[in-house]
């Protein structure tokens, strides 16, 4: 069994490595937020990479896992430090031509049962891209493990695992009274928006 880590571990490690961000920020969802988790900070620490690693094992232990898959490129890193704990094959999705695909030979065998690991959950678009990639690929993706849920309704249809849950207010850009303030925006995720 992997060691576990408490959400006050998680979120005392992402204040530690400066990753909790304040201002005004476009969310990969395209929603905007005055908090961002800029979870590339934590990543820099491979120790706490496999701490975390370690901790999301141990919240899916009951699940039987045949390969991991992440999306590009804020969950690679996570993503296989995962599979490693876990022991088995890695594959991450890329977007091409904005779909979400899987590219460099990569395969999901039938029937593998998948776990899908992402750094940080919002509305989980990008995870549900990576669901509905490894079905289509006959594979059976199980759960979603992530370090951080922002909470709110999920795209997706598979069991969640967060280390963290960490509720971030966020609005649609119409309603943003920071851009009503003329707050400069700033995006900081991996997808260009």
């Amino acid at each position: 069994m992997s060691p576990s880590m408490t959400p006050e571990e998680v979120l005392a490690a992402l204040e530690e490595a400066g990753a909790v961000l304040r201002g005004h920020f476009r969310l990969t969802s395209g929603r905007h937020s005055d908090r961002y988790v800029q979870c590339a900070r934590i990543l820099e620490d491979p120790a706490l990479v496999s701490r975390l690693a370690d901790a999301m094992v141990a919240a899916v232990e009951e699940e039987r896992i045949d390969m991991v898959a992440a999306p590009a490129v804020g969950a690679v890193i996570i993503g296989f430090a995962v599979a490693r704990s876990l022991g088995v094959r890695f594959v991450f999705t890329e977007r091409q031509a904005g779909v979400m695909t899987l590219r460099r030979g990569f395969v999901v065998p039938e029937g593998a049962r998948v776990l899908v690991v992402e750094d940080v959950v919002t509305t989980g678009g990008s995870v549900a891209e990576v669901v509905e990639l490894v079905r289509a690929a006959g594979g059976v993706p199980v759960a979603v493990a992530s370090i951080i849920d922002r909470g709110g309704l999920k795209a997706f249809d598979v069991p969640l695992h967060a280390l963290l849950a960490l509720p971030v207010e966020s609005w649609d850009a119409d309603r943003c009274e920071l851009c009503a303030a003329g707050s400069p925006i700033l995006s900081p995720g991996s997808r260009a928006l």
